[in-house]
């Protein structure tokens, strides 16, 4: 297991270079850009109450949106987490924590604590353990333990061999991390979503998980916060830094990974993450195939702020996505 205080430093440098990488994107090359909604000049619906609520995993939302996971470690993250979970529940929206890893071994640190759920009581809220951490490091008391802790709807398990990679410490071998996932699905009474960190997941792994019992998977594409990049500036080490430029654009763009899992596993609930910056997108997303739109990286300012911050990302980010759809046939063109 990795040092506690090296996890900390890291899971805080995280959100420094996530909220300058958000501060600096250009609007150049994003996957989303490629695609085109259809206008309907002829819409038969009232535009100010075009539909959006939704049923994810046997829950109703208001509107088809998750707050992805951004945070885990360091004790400023009790802020921003508790900014979160309020917004959520003002808005009726799902919520993913960040990796409770630091939770479990404080057992209950970082603000990861019911007092998430006390603050949003009424939607669901998603827990979030590494792949490689289920294998290794926790039982599955200690799974369960993480569930509880917050009262979790469903459990996330999060991919990076990429970013484990380039992390000093980092876990690079990934055998057995299918047959363990797939033992949690089995043993854990719990949805279980599997997500990756900004690289995507393809078709056939979609499958493989699909197979093995997981209930929903987040497509994670490229396009957004990278954590290829994240890495190599954080790292001191000439070699990151070479194989984080080498790198930087690896990985499944977002709505080629939906387009690609919705025609491989069409029943699947899909979770659409990864350049989503804004309403347009998360419709785009939402034709595509996806279920759910998420966003990380361009709500971690407002959660620094506030949650009625949050609360006015989310609130514009919906009368974008209601406008796109009811403006636009089911269809889209490539560009």
């Amino acid at each position: 297991m990795k040092p506690k205080t090296d996890i900390l430093k890291r899971k805080s440098d995280h959100i420094d270079v996530v909220l300058d990488q958000a501060r600096n994107q250009t609007e150049t090359n994003n996957p989303f850009d490629r695609y085109q909604l259809v206008p309907d000049a002829l819409p038969e619906c009232d535009l100010k109450t075009f539909p959006l609520a939704t049923e994810f995993l046997g829950r109703k939302l208001k509107l088809p949106f998750l707050i992805s996971s951004m945070t885990g470690g360091p004790l400023r993250a009790k802020r921003i987490n508790l900014h979160l979970a309020e917004a959520a529940q003002e808005l009726g929206i799902a919520l993913a924590i960040g990796s409770q890893r630091v939770a479990l071994l404080d057992e209950g640190a970082c603000g990861l604590t019911c007092e998430i759920r006390d603050h949003a009581p009424n939607v669901p809220i998603y827990s979030n353990l590494g792949a490689s951490q289920i294998r290794d490091d926790f039982s599955l008391d200690d799974v369960k333990r993480a569930v509880e802790m917050i009262r979790a709807d469903a459990l996330i398990i999060h991919l990076n061999p990429m970013q484990e990679a380039l992390q000093e410490h980092g876990d690079t071998d990934w055998t057995g991390i299918e047959a363990s996932i797939e033992r949690l699905c089995h043993d854990l009474d719990l949805p279980i979503i599997v997500k990756e960190v900004g690289m995507g997941i393809s078709a056939s792994v979609a499958q493989r998980l699909s197979n093995i019992g997981v209930s929903a998977v987040d497509v994670a594409g490229n396009g957004g916060t990278n954590f290829i990049m994240v890495e190599g500036a954080r790292s001191s080490d000439p070699t990151i830094s070479g194989l984080a430029e080498t790198f930087k654009d690896w990985g499944l763009a977002t709505p080629e990974a939906i387009i690609r899992i919705r025609e491989s596993c069409p029943e699947i609930p899909l979770i659409a993450s990864g350049g989503i910056r804004n309403g347009l997108d998360a419709a785009k997303a939402l034709r595509l195939g996806a279920d759910l739109v998420a966003q990380a990286g361009p709500v971690l300012a407002a959660a620094c702020d506030s949650s009625t911050a949050v609360v006015e990302h989310f609130e514009f980010m919906a009368k974008c996505t209601r406008l796109a759809l009811a403006c636009s046939e089911k269809s889209l063109l490539t560009t």
